[in-house]
């Protein structure tokens, strides 16, 4: 598989957090979606990317609303779908079913949810986005509604908003029915639908927890944590920072393929605007790698499963630079290996090149997800990049155990030489 690919995940809900039906969490958005704001979006985007495909999120309450004002965007999306080549699908959950709600609920609220989207747009859609969501409930999801691509991870997530999720992979790999974040083993393991990332980040900022030292972790190509955290040019100049870190030559030449995706809450439209901003970048990305293609969140996750029918051979190779901007250190490089039995993270000081090992998460050992409700949901390695345990303490790759460096080499054999660094 090769080329550049871009997908955007649009939030189209009532309540802030419809963290099931009949639960609604945070402030009632009605007033930020109208057929108005939806139009301006679609329009922005249109006007950046001609050709490009959306993928509209609608949640329980915004199929279900009997309002004309709900109606009519519901009418809007459907005509989209037609005219654009768009997907329209199931927001479920707010980000966070599983923190909300048993395995059990979660399928049958999939269930009713995906019947609704095949009742009001007459197909059926080609994935799900849900934030987060158990292994369990993609099973499901493959077996029983025939959806193969689910955005089931926000990569990098811990200790902000309503559920923590830290530990994945940020491309596409098929789940472990042990957990969500670990890429499946085995056949028998083997999840048969593509989990995809929900925000592409900046590699340095993400590393840390939270809002460590008043600095947004989701830093990247989102709309809230940096084109409504910082001055337009600032903000462009992050955004096309990251972009340039999956879309460059060196990236692919190194994954063979690029992949960037967001999603923009509809409700931002009102409270943030910047749609300019958004036209502005994707203009730039189309001009700039003119083979590059805006596909559906389902057009992209099946793209890949085309290729790929099991997690053999995957290896994803990603180095960053700081950017100066909020979490983005400047005088820091970072180096992300992710592959089918692990994920290491190596930081280095560009100042005094010494380089570190930050994460080191194994995929090759047994995980398991919480049972009952809870925000905690992340697998946390051996080694982890946020630094929040005793045990994460950064060191040499020569200080690692043999065993680790053993496992490390067999799949990134060019890291040989830091054995004698």
């Amino acid at each position: 598989m090769t080329g550049r690919y871009f997908t955007l995940n649009v939030i189209i809900r009532k309540n802030q957090i419809e963290a099931a039906h009949g639960l609604d969490i945070g402030e009632d958005e009605t007033q930020l979606h109208s057929v108005e704001t939806v139009s301006a979006f679609r329009q922005a985007v249109l006007e950046g990317w001609p050709e490009g495909k959306v993928t509209w999120a609608l949640s329980w309450e915004a199929l279900t609303d009997p309002s004309s004002r709900y109606q009519d965007i519901r009418r809007l999306v459907r005509e989209y779908r037609q005219a654009y080549g768009d997907d329209v699908t199931y927001f479920l959950g707010g980000y966070f079913a599983n923190a909300y709600s048993p395995r059990e609920k979660v399928r049958r609220e999939l269930h009713l949810g995906l019947q609704k989207v095949r009742e009001v747009m007459g197909v059926s859609p080609e994935s799900v986005i849900a934030g987060f969501l158990s292994a369990q409930n993609m099973k499901w999801l493959a077996e029983e509604e025939g959806i193969h691509v689910c955005q089931g991870t926000i990569w990098s997530q811990f200790s902000i908003d309503n559920q923590d999720g830290e530990g994945s992979v940020c491309y596409p790999y098929y789940p472990s029915i042990q957990h969500f974040c670990k890429p499946a083993q085995s056949p028998s393991d083997q999840v048969d639908c593509v989990n995809l990332d929900g925000w592409t980040v900046d590699f340095l900022a993400a590393r840390r927890p939270g809002f460590e030292g008043g600095f947004n972790s989701r830093m990247g190509i989102g709309p809230i944590e940096t084109l409504g955290a910082f001055p337009p040019e600032t903000a462009m100049e992050e955004i096309e920072a990251v972009t340039k870190t999956h879309f460059g030559q060196e990236n692919l030449d190194r994954n063979g393929f690029g992949f960037l995706t967001v999603a923009w809450e509809i409700a931002l439209v009102t409270q943030i605007g910047r749609l300019d901003c958004l036209t502005r970048w994707l203009r730039w990305m189309k001009d700039t790698w003119p083979d590059a293609q805006m596909l559906t969140e389902g057009g992209f996750g099946l793209l890949w499963r085309a290729h790929h029918k099991d997690n053999c051979g995957l290896r994803y190779h990603f180095v960053q630079q700081g950017t100066g901007i909020g979490g983005s250190d400047e005088d820091k490089q970072i180096k992300w290996f992710q592959t089918q039995a692990f994920r290491l993270a190596l930081l280095k000081d560009l100042n005094t090149g010494e380089e570190q090992v930050i994460d080191f998460t194994r995929y090759d050992t047994d995980a398991k997800e919480p049972e009952g409700l809870t925000r905690h949901w992340s697998l946390m390695g051996d080694l982890n990049q946020k630094g929040t345990r005793p045990q994460d303490k950064p060191r040499s790759f020569r200080e690692l155990p043999d065993e680790w460096q053993r496992l490390i080499l067999q799949a990134v054999p060019e890291l040989d030489k830091r054995r004698s660094e």
